[in-house]
């Protein structure tokens, strides 16, 4: 299993699964990362949060807590 938080800059990997649940799920979600949809990473900061990412067209920054719960493949 690997999650988002490992993957490095210049990556593109797609989403298998949203672990968690609540409103921190739902926030993730939300944000357009769900099942299936491709993510490239853009950036990481030094200290390793935020992660930015491209989702969907869109810019995104996530924190590193977040990017744990996102399994990609």
């Amino acid at each position: 299993m690997s999650t988002l938080k490992n993957v490095n800059v210049g990556e593109t990997v797609s989403v298998t699964r949203i672990n968690g649940g609540g409103p921190t799920k739902r926030r993730i979600m939300d944000m357009g990362l769900t099942k299936g949809v491709d993510v490239y990473v853009r950036k990481v900061a030094p200290l390793g949060d935020p992660i930015e990412l491209t989702v969907r067209g869109y810019e995104l920054s996530i924190r590193k807590a977040d990017a744990e719960m996102i399994e990609v493949q």
